[in-house]
């Protein structure tokens, strides 16, 4: 059953890393916002019809849940597909993969952390500083002559990603308080469904929408919410039940891997050797992180 487990969660990692190509091209025939909420719309019909018996029982406090996680997860998202209109698919998953090292920096505050989960240790610290200098080189040129970075080209997108790692931080954070008095069904369909209603309200705030359908948005579209959410989602939650959540998290580290090769297979993208070593560091911060246990939830956070 563990292997199973094994097996099946890093094909979903897999499948999480392909869809920064996947939405990155789906973008020349859609807004991003667009985009999102067409994307969870059909993911929570999916779920709909797979779940929607468990929505029977559920009790008004378990639907509040479902909106404060719902709306941290469309904060992720929006904050990730705007951001790859800028900067390339491998570099968005680099910057996204630093959820891990931000969940347990934020259990610093006691509101924040989850039932049993014990304030950051020293490796908490060192990954993030790891991680902050991978981010550095891995997001801005040197200066002429010089090893210091160059402030003044930071990409926008970067910085719009980073976003995205904080909410789907506050995401994980969120999962931790509720996931262990909610089963996972009404829980995935409540949280998946509060997304769509957040992403449409901010539908007009994000520019203006449009859907061009094309065969590349609609095999985008199907791929991002049949495998990457509805199946994802489902596949992750029972997966969690079997692995430790420090395993599991460490599995999710290799989506940016993932990512980069589907990018340079796809997109020919390359990393030379300073944003190279960045990512690099990323990595290595966020084992630093994970590598030395600390009992805090993973959480999904697919392109």
């Amino acid at each position: 059953m563990k292997a199973r487990a094994y097996l099946l969660m890093t094909l979903v990692v897999a499948v999480w890393g392909s869809t920064f190509v996947l939405v990155k091209s789906a973008l020349a025939d859609a807004s991003p916002a667009a985009f999102n909420l067409a994307r969870m719309t059909l993911a929570f019909a999916v779920l709909l019809a797979a779940y929607g018996r468990s929505l029977r029982k559920i009790q008004p406090w378990q639907v509040a849940a479902g909106a404060v996680v719902g709306l941290c997860l469309a904060a992720g998202y929006q904050f990730q597909t705007v951001g790859l209109l800028y900067t390339t698919p491998s570099r968005s998953a680099f910057i996204t993969g630093l959820v891990v090292v931000l969940v347990p920096l934020f259990c610093i505050v006691p509101g924040l952390r989850p039932p049993g989960v014990h304030r950051p240790r020293w490796n908490a610290f060192l990954g993030a500083a790891l991680a902050f200098l991978g981010i550095v080189l891995l997001t801005t040129p040197s200066e002429a002559g010089s090893l210091m970075p160059d402030w003044s080209a930071i990409n926008r997108g970067d910085l719009i990603t980073f976003g995205c790692s904080v909410g789907f931080a506050l995401h994980c954070l969120a999962l931790g308080h509720v996931s262990p008095r909610v089963d996972f069904r009404p829980l995935a369909l409540l949280q998946i469904g509060f997304c769509a209603v957040f992403m449409a309200a901010s539908l007009p705030f994000l520019g203006q929408p449009h859907l061009h359908l094309t065969p590349r948005l609609i095999g985008a579209l199907l791929i991002t919410a049949v495998l990457a959410t509805a199946a994802a989602f489902a596949i992750q939650s029972w997966a969690q039940s079997i692995l430790p959540p420090s395993h599991t998290a460490l599995l999710i580290t290799l989506e940016p891997v993932f990512a980069w090769i589907t990018s340079f297979l796809v997109l020919g993208e390359r990393l030379t050797r300073r944003p190279a070593a960045g990512a690099v560091l990323i990595l290595i911060g966020i084992a630093v992180t994970e590598l030395i246990p600390q009992p805090h939830p993973a959480t999904a956070h697919e392109g």
